[in-house]
């Protein structure tokens, strides 16, 4: 049944693809090109590790275990597969891995073609990835396999009566580095024992950005003379609604706003909707800048790095299908707003339960929480640091693993 899933999968993809869903085409693009690219890169009689991670956000979760590995033991290779087109076509030229592609879709055929190639000492998966042909083909070849960030809860399908395909893939894994005692506690009541509490390992790479944050003259002469300035990062059209009526009574304060996708109609959509000077960052000069009230980033891969010019932080997401990213923007030490679709983000419970997030259901809820930070410039520095604390005391989840597997 599992395996007639995936087939079926396969055939809603093409149908998409047909009619010019652009995500389907990529992916089905990348997929025509794996075992060319394996074939290409794969260096016969080396030894790989693998890790597949589902997409862009997954990434950011994978890269301080690449990045250690590679570090600590250089003889082994890396192999990087992706499911989503968002995080192949992002990360595809990442330098720390050998070779980058899509993952075959998880048939019996396709798992023994593509573990064949390369025969992987060790494979990691992030967080949510359960392929049970891959699991089962791992464990036929007697290579350890490791689940690393992931969450479970009990309203899963693992979880339920008719959960058994999920049941066995857990089972199938040598070892789960899990974020929390309540996903461990779930795992051990379906038997699941071979578990670990480290954490997310996304937290020591959100320090490390931090860290080593570059700098971004456009945006320095846009936040210069001392403005208060606002960063808006992953926004979309449902949080527009909300912040967007606020900034617009508020000129007082400087406007980042980093969309989800960037794509030119949104970009647009964005600039319709505030009431004054806007530029994009890709057409913008330093003169412009200076001028405008409203800076745009409309390309990837900036957000992480705007979020430290910001008095204060909003991730979208919470007003659609969940807040996204939340560490991104605490490691720089600002408060935190968000929209109440955030249950999902253990990130974000957390850092309402320390005083460095706030949730917000309207414009005027993030009116008065604003004015009673800015009003209060002990509060504002005591939910700084508690947005920062959090991070810092949450670090060290790669190191754990890899003491535990014993690399």
């Amino acid at each position: 049944m599992y395996t007639l899933g995936i087939y079926l999968y396969i055939a809603l993809v093409r149908i998409a693809a047909f009619f010019g869903h652009k995500k389907a085409c990529s992916m089905l693009k990348g997929h025509r090109e794996v075992f060319r690219v394996l074939g290409e890169k794969v260096a016969p009689g080396k030894e790989y590790a693998w890790f597949h991670i589902s997409s862009l956000g997954r990434f950011e979760q994978g890269r301080p275990m690449i990045e250690r590995l590679r570090a600590e033991h250089p003889e082994l290779r890396v192999v990087l597969t992706f499911f989503s087109p968002s995080g192949y076509n992002i990360a595809k030229n990442y330098q720390l891995a050998d070779v980058v592609c899509y993952l075959p879709f998880d048939t019996k055929r396709n798992v023994r073609r593509f573990l064949d190639v390369f025969n992987p000492k060790m494979a990691f998966f992030v967080k949510s990835e359960f392929w049970l042909n891959y699991l089962l083909g791992l464990k036929k070849r007697n290579i350890p396999v490791y689940s690393i960030s992931s969450v479970f809860r009990k309203n899963q399908v693992f979880f339920r009566p008719w959960g058994g395909y999920g049941r066995l893939a857990l089972h199938l894994f040598d070892h789960l580095f899990v974020q929390d005692s309540k996903s461990m506690e779930q795992l051990r009541s379906i038997g699941v024992e071979n578990v670990s509490v480290v954490g997310d390992t996304r937290f020591d790479r959100v320090i490390k950005i931090a860290e080593q944050a570059r700098q971004l003259p456009v945006v320095e002469a846009f936040v210069e003379g001392g403005s208060k300035v606002f960063v808006v990062g992953s926004s979309w059209a449902a949080d527009e609604a909300v912040y967007m009526p606020f900034f617009n009574r508020h000129k007082e304060w400087k406007l980042i706003v980093v969309p989800h996708e960037v794509d030119d109609e949104r970009i647009r959509r964005v600039e319709s909707q505030y009431d004054g000077t806007c530029v994009r960052y890709s057409k913008a000069s330093i003169e412009d800048v200076r001028q405008a009230g409203c800076l745009i980033i409309d390309c990837y891969g900036l957000l992480s790095v705007v979020y430290r010019y910001g008095l204060m932080a909003y991730v979208g997401g919470g007003f659609g299908p969940g807040v996204h990213n939340v560490l991104e923007a605490a490691a720089y030490g600002v408060p935190v707003f968000f929209g109440p679709e955030n249950q999902r983000s253990r990130a974000a419970q957390m850092l309402k339960e320390c005083g460095g997030a706030f949730e917000i259901a309207s414009t005027v809820a993030l009116e008065e929480k604003v004015a009673a930070l800015i009003n209060d410039a002990e509060a504002l520095e005591m939910a700084g640091k508690a947005a920062g604390g959090y991070i810092r005391g949450n670090a060290g989840a790669s190191a754990k693993i890899f003491q535990a597997i014993g690399l």
